[in-house]
């Protein structure tokens, strides 16, 4: 008889976050070397600083404990992230971290970090729709929730992490950083509204792209449609006997 081989499946999310994993280890050393070297203080525009190192340092370590939180919270948790919604993250963090800060995408792509907060803000809309479809899928949480209730918590969940995010900018610019840019290049300090138009920008494409999801989600739980089924969280039980039924 011959052995049928069975094909080997490519597990796409795993090699992007060995992938992304790799360039931040690198970009954490790319920055701890030239943070030795590198000047302080002002600088001729276009000149990195050690804040500038600095900031690229702690934010790629951020990245790499970022990249694991996702597989230890749903082993803790007992819950599979679907393949679709770990990607997009994934992609996320190498756009934001590595292009964003190594690569100075935000400084060489005209409204990069716009782009990347709205974004966000759709992607942890999203998430908030898996939490409580994880919920109303629970025996022991015997609530269901209504559609608009799903939406209006899908959309409050990831603006109150675009706040958190914020809280974390203002608390690195405390140690010199310019993460909510409220200083220039050279170092002036801006004033009065310009120096908080950064931070109420990023509240508000955080807020829109958070809506926009959040009313795909209601008409999707509405009309019954199966929009946001590839980013819903699935319980450890489900996704076994989804196995043991396609190996049969």
């Amino acid at each position: 008889m011959e052995k049928v081989r069975k094909k080997r499946k490519w597990n796409w999310a795993q090699i992007l976050a060995i992938f992304v994993l790799i360039t931040l280890l690198i970009s954490m050393v790319y920055a701890v070397v030239n943070l030795i070297s590198a000047p302080s203080g002002n600088v001729p525009e276009g000149e990195q600083t050690k804040a500038d190192y600095s900031l690229m340092l702690m934010q790629c370590v951020l990245g790499v404990v970022v990249l694991f939180l996702p597989s230890l919270i749903s082993r803790k948790m007992k819950f599979v992230i679907p393949n679709a919604m770990y990607i997009v993250f994934i992609a996320f963090l190498y756009c934001a971290i590595y292009l964003g800060e190594v690569q100075s995408f935000y400084y060489l792509i005209p409204n990069w970090d716009t782009i990347l907060h709205t974004f966000s803000g759709a992607m942890l809309g999203g998430l908030g729709f898996s939490i409580v479809s994880l919920l109303n899928n629970n025996e022991r949480v015997t609530l269901s929730m209504s559609p608009i209730f799903v939406a209006l918590f899908a959309c409050s969940f990831a603006v109150l992490l675009g706040v958190f995010w914020e809280f974390y900018e203002f608390a690195a610019d405390s140690f010199g950083m310019n993460m909510q840019k409220t200083m220039l290049e050279d170092g002036t300090m801006l004033q009065g509204h310009a120096a908080v138009a950064d931070t109420m920008g990023d509240l508000f494409v955080d807020f829109l792209g958070a809506f926009v999801i959040s009313i795909v989600g209601y008409f999707s739980i509405r009309k019954n449609k199966k929009w946001m089924q590839n980013f819903e969280f699935k319980k450890v039980d489900e996704e076994e006997n989804k196995s043991v039924a396609k190996n049969k």
